[in-house]
């Protein structure tokens, strides 16, 4: 009787998927993050998307993950935008989409950018876009010449200090809310990119630290 043989799967590692929807800005901060706390591993695929809605980002990632070992665990990052661009309909469908597949989301409220401030100061101003956030914050003063582009690989001093702070806008932000308003899509400012990177770490010590 022929020996049956064994499934690779068993043998196969879970993988830990993030889909971005800039093409620039979170791809390179992810990526930097990483190679810093993991240097050297496969840990994860990072992947730019040239879909720009929320709805379209989260529909790529279920279908990739029809396509991969139940294991295997999905993030999308996208931002709010303005509510002109990406009305709260969309956000919410987003959401929904996400929750019912198993699609974790980190998101921020106005951009990105939120995240990136936080690393040198505490902020609980609200944005109404990018634009108005490069104008009003300090941001090029913490990164000279800071845009989308920029690659900067940030400490584990600014990172922690981000964490706390974002916590901190998170709860003011949400205790000065209209009580009506419960989803992140309605909180102006918020950001909880950290918990993406807690999951990164979690995951990291688990499958790539001997």
């Amino acid at each position: 009787m022929p020996r049956k043989r064994k499934s690779n799967q068993k043998n196969l590692k879970p993988r830990l998927h993030i889909f971005c929807e800039g093409e620039k800005t979170e791809p390179n901060y992810l990526k930097g993050y990483i190679e810093r706390r993991f240097p050297g591993t496969r840990l994860s695929p990072v992947r730019p998307t040239p879909k720009n809605t929320p709805i379209q980002l989260v529909e790529e990632a279920i279908r990739e993950k029809e396509k991969n070992p139940s294991g295997d665990i999905f993030w999308v990052v996208y931002d709010r935008e303005a509510p002109t661009k990406y009305p709260d309909a969309l956000h919410a469908e987003a959401r929904s989409k996400a929750d019912a597949h198993g699609i974790k989301i980190a998101f921020s409220n106005v951009c990105f950018e939120v995240w990136i401030l936080l690393h040198f100061q505490p902020t609980v101003a609200a944005y109404a876009n990018y634009d108005d956030l490069q104008k009003r914050s300090k941001l090029k003063t913490h990164i000279k010449n800071y845009d989308k582009g920029t690659k900067r690989l940030f400490s584990g001093e600014e990172i922690s200090t981000a964490r706390k702070y974002a916590e901190d806008l998170n709860r003011r932000t949400i205790a000065g809310a209209d009580p009506a308003w419960t989803k992140p899509y309605q909180w102006n400012p918020y950001t909880d990119v950290y918990k993406l990177l807690d999951a990164i770490d979690v995951f990291g010590e688990k499958y790539c630290v001997s």
